[in-house]
């Protein structure tokens, strides 16, 4: 049985450009950090270096991993840290030519020749690190990691003891499969969203969860107002121009509100046009990725790369399809999404250097379309359709983005995810379970099959596909 994965494990809170090469990398750092404490290391420690290997090496100047792997080792937390900061403290380690590591010691720290991008692949997965530490009795403590998307983190021997023994899950219901998931709904009478609740009650108390829930709303959010009202350039040489301010401002207009909640009751008493409704939802994720690229704070849906998706989404439901929906929803919509989410994590993968783009914005497209359709009445059996039909609507989907940047074609990737989610949602609806043909889980072993059929080239690797086909200059 695999191990429980919470809706917290799925939707995570972090900073921009990339779960698998920045919030993952950075994950890392605390945990070397960690480590060196149980060993009573930092005191002795006089340099440490980080390899990076595969996918990291390749797109990691892109994804700003080195900056990532500053800030955690530093002491920082993506969680918490101000967002206007982080130039500040990276510059400062790059000038001062050190690094306060864990914010206990100053050591040397030459960010040129301490972090290193090798071209080459460790064996266990395409987004591979070893961090090293030094220390002034001349010895050395190494650990490998790797980053497998969404910011999930696992050591080497972790892997391999996964390969040995079967961890038990403490949920009361243990899902694997989307099949799984069905037969507890039938033998339950119960919702998608009402299973994943009770596994999350075995492990917090449901103050905790609604807490929690809303504090990732109100990220997801804070992330589409902040990306609806700011101009400008993206960082990263693309010149890549800032579309949601122009896109909001045309579909708003002159309007007053203070605050992302007092925004978005404004949005819901405005009058939509049928021909705006997609621009609505358009608008809602580039506000996200245009934040995610910026280095700015964003929810993990399941990876960065696709974060806009599942917020978009959900605010097309309380803007357009529900004006009197609120936390409930919210917490409903979360906790399907996250589930859909879980399963494809069980059963395939959610990291691009690993499957490509189908990886990332389409579980996110997915996660989303299943969300919807129970808030729109689905049955448990329409709600994992939708899953499948937005899924087998990306397939094969490569990861070629320009210049090693979450950009081009990253940011409006996410629209059309969230566009194909809606529309997943509604086939659902208007479709008897009986007449479906391909399961949930079927999708996912094709998708699964796919990523190992895929050419590294199209893995999160910028060696392939728009990557190649269109140079920097031509941006």
């Amino acid at each position: 049985m695999e191990e429980c994965i919470s809706i917290f494990d799925m939707l995570k809170i972090g900073v921009g450009p990339s779960s698998s090469h920045t919030l993952g990398p950075w994950r890392a750092a605390e945990r070397f950090l960690s480590e060196l404490r149980s060993e009573n290391l930092i005191s002795s420690t006089i340099r440490v270096k980080v390899d990076l290997y595969g996918s990291l090496s390749l797109t990691g100047k892109g994804h700003a991993t080195d900056l990532a792997l500053m800030l955690g080792l530093s002491g920082q937390d993506p969680e918490n840290i101000p967002i206007q900061n982080i130039a500040g403290i990276t510059k400062n380690i790059e000038d001062n030519k050190e690094i306060n590591l864990g914010n206990e010691k100053q050591i040397p720290f030459y960010f040129l020749q301490d972090i290193v991008f090798n071209r080459d692949f460790l064996p266990f997965h395409s987004n591979g690190l070893i961090f090293t530490a030094f220390t002034s009795d001349n010895q050395e403590y190494s650990a490998t990691y790797y980053s497998i998307g969404g910011g999930f983190v696992v050591k080497e021997e972790r892997i391999n003891a996964k390969k040995k023994i079967k961890i038990k899950c403490a949920f009361p219901f243990t899902i694997d499969k989307a099949s799984e998931l069905l037969n507890f709904c039938k033998s339950e009478n119960k919702k998608v969203s009402e299973i994943v609740y009770e596994n999350e009650k075995s492990m917090r108390s449901e103050t905790e969860i609604q807490n929690e829930i809303m504090r990732i709303w109100n990220v997801m959010l804070e992330s589409m107002y902040t990306g609806c009202h700011s101009e400008g350039i993206l960082p990263g040489g693309l010149n890549v121009r800032r579309r949601a301010f122009d896109m909001h401002q045309n579909l708003i207009g002159l309007t007053n509100y203070d605050s992302p909640q007092t925004w978005l009751e404004q949005i819901r008493t405005t009058e939509v046009k049928f021909r705006q409704i997609l621009k609505w939802v358009s608008c809602f994720a580039l506000a996200v990725n245009e934040v995610n690229a910026a280095l700015g704070r964003v929810v993990t849906a399941p990876t960065n790369g696709s974060a806009g998706v599942i917020p978009a989404v959900l605010m097309y439901y309380l803007v357009i399809e529900n004006h009197e929906a609120g936390e409930k929803e919210i917490k409903q919509f979360l906790l399907v999404a996250s589930e859909i989410g879980s399963i494809f994590k069980k059963g395939a993968t959610i990291s691009a250097a690993m499957g490509g783009c189908q990886a990332e914005i389409g579980v996110s497209s997915s996660m989303a379309a299943a969300a919807l359709c129970e808030l729109m009445g689905g049955t448990p059996e329409q709600v994992l359709m939708a899953a499948e039909i937005a899924m087998e609507h990306h397939l094969g989907l490569t990861c070629d983005p320009i210049g090693g940047l979450v950009q081009i074609p990253c940011i409006e990737r996410n629209t059309m995810g969230a566009i194909k989610a809606i529309h997943a949602a509604e086939l659902a609806l208007e479709t008897n379970p009986k007449n479906a043909k391909v399961p949930l889980d079927k999708v996912i072993d094709t998708m699964w099959q796919t990523a190992k059929d895929m050419n590294h080239k199209y893995k999160e690797t910028s060696e392939g596909g728009l990557a190649i086909a269109v140079n920097m200059s031509d941006c």
